[in-house]
């Protein structure tokens, strides 16, 4: 497992989160200036300092309830809502997207130019503000600084633990479907044409070669595909040509999408349920919450600009419909967690312990983390 991939999960994820949200937002034609206002809020908080720094500390990746929190945080992060079931199909969008793209990269070092794809396109829905587009450009250089000098092997272990996070995850979408490159099991369909990764030949070709190194012998062989070779490497600097197609918006043409469990999601739904039982990782996920959203400043709301609530679906029935058919096990019940300032006490948990909404009085115990733990399981 690598504990450099967090940043890369969660700035992918949220670059297509702010896809949907931007496309649902012109679909529900809903007006401008309110429109600006919800993306420049969330990007300006995703993108906060604090946040960042403490984001792009190795550490481990955490259970996909602990990370789903902090992206329902993002989401309300300005004056749009959403309800429970559309948040659970932008997460699910968000998820299988973000898979699509990993499963796809040509080389294992080319889900930093899926990254710089996300970053690209989130510049461009920033409106009148260049404070929030140089958090961006912040961020841009923190990667370049992070992953620029990391090796093949060490960008294989990040892509290999990211599919380790997706591999139970075959939520069918309708655009992946339309395309035929996802099938009805909401498994994807791996091409087998197009260009070959920067740096490597076409297939089809042998060369043997004996022990002085002198290449004596070649077999040529079908390879019953379509490959050629990459045209360029893209750019791995601030500003440049990409060249890679993986993260960037697939949601530029309004088509609705719309997504459903495949058969084998709904029989893994019964093994993810959690455990009643103490998570053992209980206090380590607290701890990274703590951090992550100790350090998103949320502003709420000033002035009498009201909110509003943005549905993820065509119309009402289909979002009821879909809050009753999803199983329960796969809708996250999502902790609210108001992470404030506290002078008095050294350790990031302590701004949390006390905002847990809780019924009955939390039993004393010598260890702080006893208490985390003990908390966990009254929730």
């Amino acid at each position: 497992m690598s504990v450099r991939t967090l940043p890369l999960l969660f700035l992918n994820l949220g670059g297509e989160m702010l896809y949907i949200l931007d496309q649902r937002l012109r679909a529900e034609n809903i007006p401008g200036d309110k429109a600006r206002k919800v993306m420049n809020d969330i990007i300006s908080t995703m993108f906060n300092r604090k946040f960042m720094e403490g984001l792009f500390k190795p550490q481990e990746l955490y259970s996909k309830k602990a990370l789903r929190t902090v992206y329902d945080r993002l989401a309300h992060a300005s004056i749009m809502r959403l309800n429970q079931a559309s948040m659970d199909k932008l997460y699910d969008l968000m998820t299988m997207a973000f898979k699509y793209q990993v499963l796809l990269c040509p080389r294992p070092k080319d889900v930093l130019l899926v990254t710089f794809n996300h970053l690209d396109a989130i510049k461009g829905f920033i409106r009148d503000s260049p404070n929030i587009l140089h958090q961006v450009d912040e961020t841009f250089r923190l990667l370049i600084e992070v992953y620029g000098g990391l090796s093949a092997g060490e960008f294989q272990q990040i892509r290999q633990t990211l599919l380790i996070f997706f591999q139970d995850l075959h939520i069918r979408v309708s655009i992946f479907l339309k395309d035929k490159v996802q099938n009805s099991n909401g498994r994807f369909v791996l091409p087998v044409c197009g260009p070959v990764p920067w740096g490597t030949e076409v297939p089809g070709l042998i060369r043997m070669f004996n022990n002085k190194g002198e290449e004596v012998k070649k077999i040529e062989f079908k390879h019953g595909g379509h490959y050629v070779t990459a045209p360029k490497e893209g750019s791995f600097e601030l500003y440049g040509d990409r060249v890679l197609k993986l993260g960037t918006n697939m949601y530029s043409v309004n088509r609705p999408v719309e997504t459903h469990m495949s058969g084998t999601s709904k029989n893994l739904a019964s093994q993810i349920q959690e455990s009643i039982a103490p998570n053992p990782l209980a206090k380590e996920e607290l701890n990274f919450l703590a951090r992550l959203m100790g350090g998103m400043e949320i502003k709420k709301p000033s002035g009498p600009e009201p909110g509003f609530w943005l549905n993820l679906f065509t119309t009402d029935e289909e979002e009821e419909q879909a809050a009753l058919t999803r199983p329960e096990e796969l809708s996250c019940e999502v902790i609210n967690i108001q992470a404030i300032q506290d002078q008095q006490r050294n350790e990031e948990l302590a701004r949390i312990m006390g905002e847990f909404e809780i019924t009955e009085q939390p039993r004393l115990s010598s260890s702080k983390g006893d208490d985390l733990l003990a908390m966990m399981d009254e929730l």
